[in-house]
């Protein structure tokens, strides 16, 4: 019944987008040129900036092809408004709105992702947006730690730590490679909040020492014990360096982050699959498989739009992990065939079935291509991953 809910919700959205972009005079456009129009009204608040609010939506190009939707997966996408965690349409737009309320958002080029290549976005795209505003959080007031007469401690990497409060003194602290849970506010050093999983209500997970998070966060999260509080206080080398990270973080800039570490779980290798005797097959791209196990009969294939639920532990070709979904327990669900992940993983689980494990062996073109990922993934990098596919939708 739920289903069905979500795909009556999603084709009256669809049928609404359709019937009002052919009637673009009704809309208001605003100074920065986004053109909007409210079609249904709710009865709710407009929500302030920095107020998490939870939105459903179908995003198009003007030529119709969706390329992406919340319902589709199944639940509404929730961010801070006025943080810059959307395009800036989206922050504007939003901000129009009142809890309740349905509607389209017409995004020029420069409000949405300019001239850059966003998967199944071409550059330099007009974005259409069906939206609904359904529901507003209100805004959890953080407080800085109080760090008076607490010691500072500095690194021979420029970073400074002050230890605010120790739950353990005796306790450990994390390893490479181990899973940390860290609450986190994270200031501008003029005292302005650009980032707090205290405010989402959500901890956020990450394996510790491997590159995942700025190195400022590597080193100092390493250095506490589960339950201390501290404060980072990291030069913009350590942090996202002399480019900044836009349109959030300027260039340069040196960064102040409250943190909590919440726990840790030691790392646990994944063992990886055995592929002893199994054939290896190609495809034209380069693409190398092995199909380790397959699904029960009567499993769904994973096909181009739909949402696929994916464990996988990645490899390089040393045999090291750089990343596993298994280790941190949680799979990793995306829409197949639009370009949110490597080329290689796109054409690679469109092969599969729900409950099949394949290995794929993916050639630096198909991956992360000459550049890498920094801090990660080396320049012309082969990657292998084991995957097993676990959903369709």
């Amino acid at each position: 019944m739920k289903t069905k809910t979500l795909c009556l919700a999603a084709l009256t959205f669809n049928l609404i987008t359709f019937q009002i972009m052919s009637q673009t005079k009704d809309f208001t456009t605003t100074p920065t040129g986004l053109k909007y129009i409210i079609h249904v009204k709710g009865k709710g608040v407009q929500p302030k900036p920095g107020e998490r609010v939870s939105v459903n939506y179908v995003g198009k190009l003007i030529n119709d092809t969706v390329f992406d939707s919340s319902y589709k997966r199944g639940q509404p996408f929730t961010f801070t408004l006025g943080q810059g965690q959307v395009i800036k349409g989206w922050d504007e737009g939003i901000s129009l709105l009142s809890e309740g309320d349905s509607a389209t958002f017409i995004i020029p080029p420069d409000l949405g992702y300019g001239q850059q290549n966003m998967g199944s976005i071409p550059p330099n795209s007009t974005l259409n947006f069906a939206v609904k505003l359904v529901k507003i959080f209100p805004e959890i007031k953080v407080e800085p730690y109080n760090t008076g007469g607490k010691d500072t401690i500095t690194t021979p990497t420029g970073l400074k730590v002050i230890i605010v409060s120790e739950k353990n003194k005796n306790g450990d602290r994390p390893p490479k490679g181990a899973t940390v849970k860290v609450h986190y506010t994270g200031y501008f050093e003029d005292g302005k909040i650009f980032d707090s999983s205290v405010k989402r209500g959500e901890p956020i997970s990450f394996p510790v020492g491997k590159g995942m998070v700025i190195k400022g966060w590597d080193e100092g999260i390493s250095m506490l014990k589960a339950g201390d509080k501290a404060r980072l206080l990291i030069p913009y080398r350590l942090a996202y360096g002399d480019a900044g990270r836009s349109p959030v973080i300027p260039a340069k800039a040196n960064l102040i982050f409250d943190v909590e570490l919440i726990d840790f779980v030691p790392e646990v290798k994944p063992p990886a699959f055995n592929t002893k005797g199994k054939d290896t097959l190609s495809t034209p791209t380069g693409l190398k498989y092995i199909i380790v196990d397959k699904g029960k009969e009567g499993s769904v294939k994973a096909e181009t739009g739909k949402t696929v639920s994916v464990h996988y532990t990645g490899f390089f070709e040393n045999g090291d992990v750089f990343d596993s979904s298994v280790q941190r327990g949680q799979p990793l669900s995306f829409q197949l065939g639009k370009g949110m992940v490597i080329k290689g993983w796109d054409e690679g689980v469109s092969l599969m079935k729900t409950g099949d494990k394949f290995r794929l062996l993916i050639p630096y073109q198909l991956a992360y291509g000459e550049q890498g990922y920094p801090g990660v993934i080396p320049p012309k990098s082969n990657l292998i991953f084991d995957v097993e596919l676990m959903d369709v939708k």
